[in-house]
């Protein structure tokens, strides 16, 4: 062969090679500058800090478990031995390796569901919990509809591939923030390391590795749903709750994102000993409340008087940032 025959050899194969990478990286790029979702929300008082797509239908993935582990906390004993069913042995996707007829307790399948993301342990949590899968699923939506998640239908409990499988960012963090206020959810989804009696597990959650205060929860990937991930900290008694879905560099954009949250609100406490007037009269709050608010934002208050409440209310105390309403309450006379 001769020499110039080499040259535009490897000239072609380099010029393939580039063309190649150049195409898989802008099919990267293009899908997930297209379809990402975003938000972040204050836990307790569900105030919205952040948000992008946020109502728009996607995929979720293996974030689906949240609901399927909500479930779990809310409605059954961990400490129950249980047997796997055949059904959930084999069970396509990430796994934990179940065997049919090995004795477990509902907690070791539980965290093999959050820390392994196990889709076996997911089948065999819904056909301990409901009897099938299917019975299951109707729960799993029953509840999704307590939350108010009104746009999110679930089609199984782990989260792989169905046209009718879908949630919202804005629904997904909701049943987040559920889900985080359940305090056995919570311990499950901060666990790095779990040694249970018939299973070790290390979770897969990078950020709890990474990110100051981090305390959950769930990440996700098909090739369907890009890769997704819910996520949580606290900080100086905030604790935000951040959704990205089918965001390529998950945890980067989540850090990001709750490092700006952070950065910009703060958590502040009404006391119920603070008063104000309302016609003259004096009134103040039943209890504490608390705000999460900008830390340099402008804050507005307005006492508006009421009437007819059955709780002997006088008074609505209407909080401000920006002339957006963040927070109301009712007031009460004091005697």
């Amino acid at each position: 062969m001769s020499k110039f025959i080499k040259i535009t050899a490897i000239f072609t194969a380099f010029t393939f090679i580039f063309a190649f990478l150049h195409i898989t990286m802008s099919n990267i790029i293009s899908a997930n500058a297209d379809g990402i979702a975003e938000i972040a929300m204050e836990l307790n008082t569900g105030r919205v800090l952040y948000s992008k797509n946020a109502e728009s239908k996607l995929p979720m993935a293996s974030t689906t478990k949240i609901m399927t582990a909500l479930l779990i906390a809310e409605e059954t004993n961990l400490s129950e031995e249980v047997i796997v069913p055949e059904q959930a042995v084999g069970t396509e996707g990430s796994s934990i390796y179940l065997k049919s007829g090995e004795k477990l307790t509902v907690g070791d399948l539980l965290y093999g569901l959050m820390l392994r993301s196990g889709n076996d342990a997911a089948v065999a949590l819904a056909i301990i919990h409901s009897g099938s899968v299917e019975k299951f699923v109707d729960r799993m939506n029953e509840r999704a509809g307590e939350i108010g998640a009104l746009n999110t239908h679930f089609a199984n409990p782990n989260g792989l591939p169905n046209e009718n499988h879908y949630t919202t960012a804005q629904d997904l963090c909701n049943i987040a923030r559920t889900a985080m206020r359940n305090e056995i959810f919570a311990k499950v989804v901060s666990t790095t390391e779990y040694s249970g009696d018939f299973r070790n597990f290390t979770n897969k959650n990078k950020l709890l590795y990474s990110f100051e205060g981090a305390n959950g929860i769930k990440t996700g990937y098909t090739d369907r749903a890009g890769r997704c991930l819910v996520s949580s900290a606290e900080r100086d008694g905030m604790d935000v709750v951040c959704v990205v879905l089918n965001c390529y560099d998950m945890y980067e954009r989540s850090a990001e994102i709750l490092s700006e949250c952070f950065g910009a609100y703060s958590f502040e406490k009404i006391s119920s000993e603070l008063i104000f007037l309302c016609d003259g009269q004096r009134c103040s709050l039943k209890e504490d409340a608390l705000l999460c608010i900008e830390k340099e934002g402008e804050i507005e208050y307005k006492v508006l008087p009421i009437s007819g409440q059955s709780d002997g209310a006088i008074a609505e105390l209407q909080i401000l940032s920006a002339k957006d309403l963040i927070f109301t309450t009712n007031l009460y006379s004091i005697m």
